[in-house]
């Protein structure tokens, strides 16, 4: 019975590495593993027709597992009997102790960024508010500087913190998705035409025409509020990288199966290395950041968690100096 308590044991521990019900969703595999250790104890070790001999090896067996299982941890995850009866065992733990591994590392880059981004808004609100305790009582133009950077500042930590608090909930598989039936093409145009509004530094342009066309040709099952806002971060995005005056434009095409939504911009680019990285977590690219400082290297995230679980993806087609084109692509719901 040890193997099956200390595998429960392990379970136990993962609790500690995120989210409990995210842990338990992953590593459910464990608890089937579980219930054949139980069955490999209880066979013949336990059997009254079991010879001593086979007592004595199986007992050895499951000892060199338990010990095999106590030296392996999270920072060098590697179960080794040298058992061949115990190989399949060994191979489903360590696949899942590196599992844990992985994990365990990809939150410690989240977290270790998220410190990062917000230490950032903090050393500017505090240089403010010591400014405004020096000169800010008798200087009214040093008040009304700090003030309105104050104000600049909260935003961005409150949106910092929104965003970090979505990706939490989908890692922990608490966003909840209402999807309906609706016109993907009649969402980008409402887009596009709010895009125009908040933005009057960059001209938006439609180019498909949606009045030849039926509903049916653009329909998809999804989560309106979410898909909006997925557009509206690529949109966003497409913005902040473009210069002045510059053209930002959405063409939306479908096929038998899939509807797509394309956002193409005319600024910076990026190279193909880049573009491999752009959906990571917090991830800018070098000329971004020396472009601009706004944005959290969030958006993108964000907009493929939206898709992604859509069953959809987003595709990036970017060239240095010329512009980049994102195209969301989703299933087609035929009516």
């Amino acid at each position: 019975m040890y193997i099956a308590i200390l595998i429960w044991e392990i379970i136990d521990l993962l609790s500690f590495f995120g989210d409990m019900r995210r842990v338990r969703r992953a590593l459910q595999p464990l608890n089937t593993l579980a219930l054949k250790a139980d069955q490999l104890v209880n066979s013949d070790v336990l059997s009254t027709e079991a010879t001593t001999n086979d007592v004595l090896v199986k007992s050895e067996k499951i000892r060199s597992l338990e010990q095999a299982i106590e030296e392996a941890n999270i920072n060098a995850p590697k179960i080794q009997t040298g058992d061949q009866d115990l190989a399949s065992i060994e191979i489903a733990l360590n696949k899942l102790l590196q599992r844990m591994q992985e994990a365990k590392l990809q939150q410690m880059r989240f977290v270790n960024d998220a410190s990062h981004e917000l230490r950032t808004p903090i050393a500017v609100i505090r240089g403010y508010t010591d400014m405004l305790d020096r000169w800010g009582k008798t200087d009214e133009a040093v008040l009304d500087e700090s003030i309105a950077a104050l104000k600049s500042e909260s935003e961005h930590m409150h949106d910092l913190v929104e965003q970090l608090l979505f990706l939490a909930r989908g890692d922990a598989g608490r966003n909840t998705l209402t999807k309906t039936k609706l016109n993907l093409a009649r969402i980008t145009s409402e887009v596009c035409e709010e895009s125009e509004m908040i933005d009057p530094d960059h001209q938006y342009v439609l180019k498909f025409d949606q009045s030849t066309q039926t509903d049916d040709c653009y329909q998809v099952l999804a989560d309106t509020a979410m898909i909006k806002q997925s557009i509206r971060i690529i949109v966003q995005n497409a913005a902040r990288y473009s210069a002045a005056q510059t053209t930002i434009s959405f063409n939306v095409a479908y096929d038998e199966k899939t509807v797509q939504v394309s956002i193409e911009d005319e600024g910076m680019g990026m190279s193909e290395t880049a573009a491999a990285h752009i959906f990571e977590r917090f991830w800018r690219a070098d000329n971004a950041r020396i472009e601009s400082n706004e944005g959290s290297g969030l958006g993108l995230s964000i907009a493929k968690w939206i898709v992604d679980n859509h069953d959809g993806s987003i595709e990036v087609l970017s060239r240095e100096g010329v512009g980049t084109r994102f195209t969301i692509v989703l299933p087609r719901e035929m009516s």
